[in-house]
Order: structure tokens, then C-alpha cells, then sequence
């Protein structure tokens, strides 16, 4: 008794079917240059040197918020927590690298050209005036400048307000980095 042979489908066939559906998911999720927010294998990470920002944003007394936006020459997708620092008065012995817990989980942003995206950095401010003191009984810190270490970069940045930033300890809390409201 012999067996019967199955069919089999053509290796070829099946090799086609994968392409093609991998490809049509990939160009599906491309998605015009300017759809902030939205995530597409079409766009290369963000590098720093592709992206700036002017400021930090004060957000009551304890936080800043920070926008970078994607200058060209095309989209890019940026993903993560910022790493930070104070930076004090040009010195480099008195700039202070600050721990920073994240806070929530990173995801994709897709930046089209001029997109923008944000994150909020929260920490214990000084309290009192001039002279100022903390709570805790740390020593504050105050400097005119913060370092914001993102894409593989660093940017420095200045509070909107002209003012200087003011915190006590060295633990920041920063969000991961969304698209811009």
C-alpha cells in the first residue's frame, strides 16, 4: 500500500504571501511626516542635533516643563526619560548631574517636521525667600541652567521666567517624553 501524497503549498507562494503582508503593515503604519504622536517604522530615532528647545516652562513652584521640537530634515521618533543636571554659573565644579526617577512608561513619539515633545520635571523646591532653606535639611541648590540629556545629546536651557532654578536634594522626578499639548 502505497500512501498518498499531500499537498503541499508552493515554498514560493508562501514566501510571497509573508513579503507582501510585511510590507503592506509597513507602509500602512508610515503615515504622513506631520502625524505627531503617532509611531511609524518609516522614521529613524530623533538625534540631538536635530532637535531644539528655548526653555523651561515653570509649572508652579516644584516643576518645569520642557518642549523639544524636530527642526527636519524629516521625521524622526523620539522615545525615553531625559537624564538631567544643574548647571552652575559656567563652572564645571559647580554643576550638580541630578538622579531622576521616571515617571510613566516611554512609548514612541513620532515627530513630523516642527513636531514637538514634551516632558514635566518635578523636584523639591527652596523654601522661603533670598536666603532659602529646606524642609528636609539639605543644602539648596540654585543655578541658572539645566542640562537635558536627550537623544544621545545635551541641551541647556534656561527657566521662561529669566529666574534661576531653586531645588533642594538631588532626585527629580521627569515624565517620559509625549507628544507636546
Amino acid at each position: 500500500m502505497s500512501r498518498a501524497a499531500k499537498p503541499r503549498p508552493a515554498r514560493g507562494r508562501r514566501t510571497f504571501l509573508a513579503v507582501a503582508v510585511l510590507a503592506g503593515g509597513a507602509l500602512a503604519g508610515a503615515g504622513p511626516a506631520s502625524a505627531e504622536g503617532a509611531t511609524g517604522p518609516s522614521a529613524p530615532p530623533c538625534s540631538h542635533s536635530r532637535l531644539v528647545a528655548n526653555s523651561a516652562e515653570r509649572v508652579g513652584a516644584d516643576g518645569v516643563r520642557i518642549v523639544v521640537i524636530n527642526e527636519g530634515p524629516g521625521p524622526c521618533v523620539l522615545e525615553g526619560h531625559p537624564t538631567l543636571a544643574l548647571a552652575g554659573q559656567g563652572s564645571p565644579d559647580r554643576n550638580r548631574p541630578l538622579s531622576v526617577v521616571r515617571q510613566g512608561a516611554a512609548r514612541p513619539v513620532r515627530l513630523g517636521v516642527g513636531g514637538a515633545a514634551e516632558t514635566r520635571v518635578s523636584f523639591t523646591p527652596v523654601l522661603g525667600e533670598a536666603g532659602g532653606y529646606c524642609a528636609s535639611g539639605a543644602e539648596p541648590f540654585v543655578a541658572p541652567s539645566t542640562v537635558v540629556g536627550i537623544a544621545g545629546g545635551h541641551l541647556q536651557l534656561g527657566p521662561d521666567d529669566g529666574g534661576a532654578f531653586a531645588l533642594c536634594g538631588t532626585t527629580v522626578r521627569a515624565t517620559a517624553f509625549r507628544a507636546a499639548s
